[in-house]
C-alpha cells in the first residue's frame, strides 16, 4: 500500500492497558515495534489521563521520527495535534472524521472503525484516509460489542473501500497464523494488539508478522 495513503501492511497498536498488563511501558513497546520494523503505529489509551497520554504520545512520535514511521493517536485529536502525530483513529462514538480534521487539518491521516455494512457505507462518504473493519475474529483484547465478521465480510468491505479509492484496515483477533489470510482477503493492513505480545518478544514478533504479510 502506498505510503501516501498513510497505511502500511502491519498496524502495530500500543494499547496502554494491555501493554502494562504485559509488563511493558507504552514507550518501550513502541520502541520494540519500531526495532522490529513496524512503521505504522497507533497509541491507544482509553483510561489514561490527558497529561500522561500526551507525554506518551510525544515520546513515541519522537522515537518514530528517525524511522519515518507513522504514529496515529486513538480518539484524541487534541493529543495528536499537540504531539505532532500523523493522525487520529476514531470509532463510531467518537468525534466524526470531519470534526477531527478541523482540529488536525486536511493533510492528516484519519481512520474510522466500522462494524456493519451500514457503518462502512457511511464511513466511505467521510473525509477519511482509510476505513477499518472488525472484529475479524473473536478477540478478548478490544471489546466492540459486535460479533466476528469473518474473512468473507473483509473481502466485501475491501471491494467497497477500493471502489472509493480507500485502503481497508482489518482488526480483531488477528494472529500471526491468520494475518496472511486477512491480507489475501483484500485488507491493505492488519491491526494487531495482543498477538504482538504473545511471545514476550514484540520486536521479533513484529518481524515475523512483516515477513508473513510482506513489508512495504
Amino acid at each position: 500500500m502506498p505510503a501516501e495513503k498513510g497505511v502500511r501492511p502491519l498496524f502495530a497498536i500500543v494499547d496502554v492497558e494491555v501493554t502494562e498488563r504485559s509488563g511493558w511501558t507504552a514507550v518501550d513497546l513502541a520502541r520494540a515495534f519500531l526495532d522490529g520494523g513496524a512503521r505504522f503505529l497507533q497509541l491507544r489509551a482509553k483510561r489514561l489521563a490527558g497529561g500522561a497520554f500526551l507525554e506518551a504520545a510525544l515520546a513515541i512520535v519522537e522515537l518514530a521520527r528517525p524511522f519515518d514511521a507513522i504514529v496515529i493517536v486513538n480518539d484524541r485529536a487534541d493529543i495528536a495535534r499537540l504531539a505532532g502525530a500523523a493522525g487520529v483513529h476514531v470509532g463510531q462514538d467518537d468525534l466524526s472524521p470531519r470534526a477531527v480534521r478541523k482540529v488536525i487539518g486536511d493533510d492528516a491521516v484519519v481512520g474510522l472503525s466500522t462494524h456493519t455494512v451500514e457503518q462502512l457505507e457511511r464511513a466511505l462518504e467521510e473525509p477519511v484516509t482509510y476505513v477499518a473493519v472488525g472484529p475479524v475474529f473473536g478477540t478478548a483484547t478490544k471489546s466492540t460489542g459486535y460479533d466476528a465478521i469473518g474473512l468473507e465480510r473483509v473481502a466485501d468491505a475491501a471491494r467497497r473501500a477500493t471502489a472509493h479509492g480507500l485502503p481497508l484496515v482489518a482488526i480483531g483477533g488477528i494472529t500471526l497464523d491468520k494475518a496472511d489470510s486477512v491480507i489475501a482477503a483484500g485488507a491493505a493492513s492488519v491491526a494487531v494488539i495482543g498477538d504482538l505480545l504473545a511471545t514476550g518478544n514484540p520486536a521479533e514478533r513484529t518481524r515475523n508478522f512483516l515477513s508473513r504479510i510482506g513489508k512495504h
